[in-house]
């Protein structure tokens, strides 16, 4: 259990100007089984901050040169800070030096002399704090990609294809660059659900979602489940030609997957019908007709015999 608690000691960045101050809060802290790292300047904590991460800061409000309350505001401009309680240790306890210990950013303070039944409890709470937001963010992280992402094929859902095909319309709208949609259909889904069973359907989905995805590389582009056997993809900065290239390929790679289906129409395997379009969104044109532009080119597609793609522009 000792080891346990070592492994896991939080680490308390201490800045004071006073060499005494600084050792008597060390000797109290370490008693209490934190770590300590001492900082005697408000530039030298700033170093300190971005070298170590610590999980809280003892500040001391008045110093030369740099005070605690602009060596707080600084602080917080770090980008690693995000989680960091600053607890100010201060001789002041007047309405304008507390109010703006908080202005800065600071989550609390203690007033000398230290009060060390105050103080212990402060530094165990804010720390403690601190670690339940973090959990809190990431567990909210987690809810979003739950909610954003389809339960079966582990792509995107409508849902999120509806939100980023807003923003990259938008984004494409301003930087007047061509903007692709595709979007994918089962050739006969429904007919081989009816002759192996819908499990045996799901797995099918699962197969070319993977297919799908492993041709879309990528950062910007996004493969979505758009609904039941339909799936769609988003290609910003991408012209006519480059949703051509990822059109074939897809129809490819589910030809490429020869998952048996005696049932089709077209081939003794499943195959998949893709319609796309491409354009660079004008002020008065309008994204709910760039995606029916791409279901007239699926029907098209379908029309001309499936297993293949058809462009609409």
């Amino acid at each position: 259990m000792k080891a346990d608690v070592q492994e896991n000691k939080s680490l308390v960045l201490i800045v004071d100007d006073e060499p005494f101050i600084r050792m008597i809060l060390r000797h109290f802290l370490e008693r209490e089984g934190y770590k300590i790292v001492e900082a005697q300047n408000g530039i030298e904590a700033l170093t300190v901050f971005n070298q170590l991460h610590p999980d809280i800061v003892l500040l001391d409000a008045m110093m030369p040169d740099m005070d605690g309350f602009e060596c707080c505001t600084q602080l917080h401009s770090l980008d690693c800070s995000k989680y960091t309680p600053v607890l100010m240790v201060t001789g002041l306890e007047d309405q304008e030096s507390v109010d703006r210990a908080f202005e800065v950013g600071a989550m609390d303070y203690v007033t000398k002399p230290i009060h060390w039944a105050v103080l212990r409890q402060r530094v165990k709470r804010l720390i403690e704090q601190s670690h339940l937001q973090q959990k809190l963010e990431a567990v909210n992280v987690e809810l979003q990609r739950l909610v954003t992402i389809d339960g079966l094929t582990q792509v995107p859902n409508r849902r999120r294809f509806e939100e980023y095909f807003n923003q990259e319309w938008q984004r494409m709208k301003r930087d007047q660059q061509p903007l692709s949609l595709i979007v994918c259909d089962v050739d006969f889904f429904k007919l081989y659900n009816d002759t192996y069973g819908h499990r045996v359907g799901d797995r099918c989905l699962q197969e070319i979602a993977k297919a799908i995805k492993e041709i879309i590389k990528r950062p910007a582009d996004l493969v979505a489940r758009y609904g039941g056997e339909e799936f769609a993809v988003i290609l910003p900065n991408t012209d006519t030609e480059g949703a051509t290239y990822v059109a074939d390929k897809i129809c490819d790679a589910i030809r490429t997957l020869a998952i048996p289906h005696k049932n089709s129409q077209v081939s003794p395997h499943v195959t998949i019908s893709v319609g796309f379009t491409t354009e660079i969104p004008q002020p008065d044109s309008d994204l709910e007709e760039m995606i029916a532009a791409a279901d007239r080119a699926l029907y098209q597609a379908k029309a001309a015999g499936r297993d293949r793609y058809s462009s609409n522009h």
